[in-house]
């Protein structure tokens, strides 16, 4: 019998390249939110790759992009320091883009850290044909003129093509140790942090222009009921940060509709992370320029690393 490997990747690419929706294919569930909006992660989040002969501890990390706020500086100063203790690096190339300088950006970044694995992974490949993915494959083998890559994989996670042959590649690139954590147990994440997410991804669907981006979420306060049941049922009230009053309308919708569609769709998937019911109240704030402000920054979690 072979020997149990243990360890930790990470998953870096541009924004908007497909590293969520990977890290949620690996674990298979779902840990981290998606949307097509760029920089939708914001925080390191580690999701737990369980098999029989290994346990990888996936670090699905922010978009490397040029900042524009200090959120955007904070948000990179996350990707550098998850990629100083790992074992293996996942790159996310998308197939139907080409590779510019944003790219050879983050490969530089990779070469950076000489120890680790690296995996190019080749995302998206249900939108391009066969002949349009070769070419794409021959291109990242010349993106990395300092190294050569240990693998390079081309996959789709919304039909989860090839995801278990990546999956085996990852538990060879580590190397034996111990389990880390249960078995049973799919992410680190902190349950409130999860549940502000999952209110923002509700919040993100349609969501247009410079909106996304003015979007978090924080929990005022979180309570189990004493009832008598089967079930669990929990009290959440949380706030909708947003940076200016224009926007709030935007959220409200008319009549509240858009604000009242959020909060289903959120606590239905809150419901299932909590397998508990749950009574959701959610209110909208206007924190002004909170992508700027350093101490708003704080206050909202996004502390300087």
């Amino acid at each position: 019998m072979s020997e149990f490997r243990s360890g930790f990747v990470a998953i870096v690419g541009r924004p908007n390249t497909g590293k969520s929706t990977l890290v949620n294919a690996l674990v298979g569930s779902k840990i981290a939110i998606t949307s097509p909006h760029p920089n939708t992660t914001r925080h390191a989040i580690r999701g737990i790759v369980n098999r029989p002969d290994f346990q990888a501890i996936v670090v699905d990390t922010p978009g490397i992009h040029k900042p524009k706020t200090l959120l955007g500086h904070r948000l990179n100063a996350v990707v550098g320091e998850s990629l100083d203790s790992v074992d293996v690096i996942i790159m996310c190339i998308p197939a139907d883009e080409v590779s510019g300088s944003g790219d050879q950006f983050i490969i530089d970044e990779v070469n950076k850290h000489p120890r680790s694995k690296k995996i190019a992974v080749i995302t998206k490949t249900d939108l391009v044909n066969k002949a349009e993915l070769a070419q794409r494959l021959m291109g990242i083998v010349e993106l990395a003129k300092d190294f050569t890559w240990d693998e390079i994989i081309p996959v789709s996670a919304v039909i989860h093509d090839q995801i278990d042959l990546l999956s085996s590649l990852i538990g060879a690139s580590l190397k034996p140790g111990p389990e880390f954590y249960p078995k049973d147990m799919v992410s680190d994440q902190p349950q409130e942090k999860w549940i502000c997410e999952l209110i923002r991804e509700a919040a993100l669907r349609d969501a247009r222009q410079e909106l996304p981006h003015s979007i978090t979420v924080t929990i005022d306060e979180m309570s189990e009921r004493e009832e008598q049941g089967s079930r669990s049922f929990y009290d959440i009230h949380a706030t909708i940060h947003i940076e200016r009053d224009s926007q709030r309308g935007i959220l409200l919708g008319h009549q509240g509709e858009r604000l009242k569609d959020i909060g289903t769709r959120a606590r239905a998937d809150i419901e299932r992370i909590l397998s508990a019911r749950v009574f959701l109240g959610l209110h909208i704030k206007v924190s002004k320029e909170w992508q700027k402000d350093p101490k708003l920054l704080e206050r909202l979690g996004f502390g300087e690393n």
